[in-house]
Formats: structure tokens, C-alpha cells, sequence
């Protein structure tokens, strides 16, 4: 059956929740008898078939939220990758005419540019290809589990990288323009530009970890629970241990009589 919202909102996005219940779901699965996995109920439901039914408008809604969260991300992405690549052709204080070098080539400062430019691209890129994959995705119940919750882990990896590659570019930009006396410039523009790579990791940290926890460890869930599902050998040993009990319950009354 569909958990109750007050459980569901534990985690971020109707996508995760659908992965939390499917967690359960096999969870469950492996500690209950063979016999009943494909048992059936009075209305003829297997216990997956029961779950398809109870689960389709959280899947749906997981689609939905999925396919919203992959179009806005491929945007942002694709505006950055527009802008490295014409940060890449557009070199700061330009090329020396009788070399075609650029005049800045030596500075450190270039070099930073000149390299963060290059991350910011082939991150920005990859995200747009991460997140392309997950648009066309089929979007069954089994890529719910792992297969998306690991697109999308990767391809908000790889925006929040073009991002902050990016606003490195924009500030080492000042660096190669101002000298000693005027440092305190690009300092100042330096801290101003982080501003989006703060806000960017404040608003989606939440997220961000929901999608790390369940993508690299999804037994985590079920770690701080343990005693909802103990383990076989324990259940063994104490139907062992009632047999027993029952077993020296009866022996004792029929040699007392004799």
C-alpha cells in the first residue's frame, strides 16, 4: 500500500519517494516466505501487482516531477555552455598581432582562466547529455530504483561543477585585468561571484543529499531500523528456542505421571 504523505515527504521530490517505496517494497520481499511473493489476495493481486496499482499516480507524479526537473537543469546548462564557449574565443587584452599569442599568457591568472573555461564547458556539456538521457528515459518502475535517482545525481554534480568553474572564469577575468594597485577589485568581484554558487547549494542541499544517500547507499534507509526487520537467523532461533520450550513443557507433566 502507498505510505501515508507524513512518511513520503521525508524525502525530497515525488521521484525519490517512488525509489523510497520501492526500497521497501524488495526490502520486504526478501524477508517473507517464497510462497508468498507470488501469493495472491481474494481479488486475484499478486503482492507486485498490488504495489503497480497502489503506486501509479506516485509514478506518474515521479515522471512528471522528473522530466520538470531535467528541462530546467538542461536550460541553465546549456546557457553556461554558451557562455564558456564564447569566454574560450573571446581571450582577455587579446592576441599580440606579429605572435597571435595571447598578451596575458604568462600570468597565472590566465592560465586559471583559460582552464576553468575548459571545465566549465565539458561539465556543462556532460550535464546537458545527463539530463537528456533521463528526458528519454522509459520510466518503469525498476528505473525508478536506481537507474534515475544516479542521472540525476550526476547530472547535478556536474551543473553545480560548470557553475562554479564558471564564476571562477568570470573572476580570474579581473585578475588578468587589474594590477597590484587596483587587487581590490577582482577581490571585491571575487567574493560578489560566489554569491550564485552559495545560493545555488542552499536552495538544492536539501535535495542534494536525498539523491546522494539513496544512490550510494540505498540500504541506508533501513539502518536506522533495524529492529522492523531482524534478521533471519535471530527469527530462526527463537522458533527454535519456542520449540524447545514447548517440546520440555510436555515431557515434563508425562514423566512426572509415570
Amino acid at each position: 500500500m502507498l505510505a501515508p504523505p507524513n512518511r513520503l515527504n521525508i524525502i525530497s521530490g515525488a521521484a525519490l519517494q517512488m525509489q523510497r517505496e520501492l526500497l521497501w517494497f524488495k526490502e520486504v520481499e526478501k524477508r517473507v516466505l517464497p510462497r508468498i511473493i507470488e501469493a495472491r489476495n481474494k481479488k486475484g493481486f499478486t503482492p507486485r501487482a498490488l504495489f503497480t496499482k497502489e503506486h501509479e499516480g506516485l509514478r506518474e507524479s515521479g515522471e512528471k516531477w522528473m522530466k520538470d526537473t531535467a528541462t530546467s537543469c538542461m536550460v541553465v546548462a546549456a546557457l553556461i555552455a554558451t557562455v564558456a564557449f564564447a569566454a574560450a574565443f573571446t581571450i582577455p587584452g587579446g592576441n599580440n598581432q606579429d605572435t597571435g599569442f595571447p598578451f596575458f599568457l604568462e600570468k597565472a591568472s590566465f592560465k586559471i582562466f583559460a582552464v576553468l573555461d575548459a571545465i566549465s564547458l565539458i561539465s556543462s556539456t556532460a550535464s546537458i547529455s545527463t539530463f537528456l538521457s533521463i528526458l528519454t528515459s522509459r520510466y518503469t518502475e525498476e528505473d525508478f530504483l536506481l537507474v534515475l535517482p544516479r542521472k540525476l545525481r550526476t547530472g547535478l554534480v556536474t551543473l553545480f561543477v560548470s557553475i562554479a568553474a564558471m564564476m571562477v572564469v568570470f573572476s580570474t577575468a579581473y585578475f588578468v585585468f587589474f594590477t597590484d594597485r587596483n587587487l581590490w577589485i577582482a577581490i571585491l568581484v571575487t567574493l560578489i561571484a560566489s554569491t550564485p554558487v552559495i545560493l545555488f547549494v542552499w536552495q538544492h542541499f536539501q535535495l542534494f543529499c536525498d539523491v546522494l544517500r539513496l544512490t550510494r547507499d540505498p540500504d541506508s534507509l533501513f539502518k536506522r531500523g533495524k529492529s522492523a526487520f531482524p534478521k533471519k537467523e535471530a527469527s530462526d532461533q527463537s522458533q527454535k528456542r519456542k520449540i524447545s520450550s514447548a517440546q520440555l513443557k510436555f515431557s515434563f507433566p508425562c514423566s512426572t505421571n509415570v
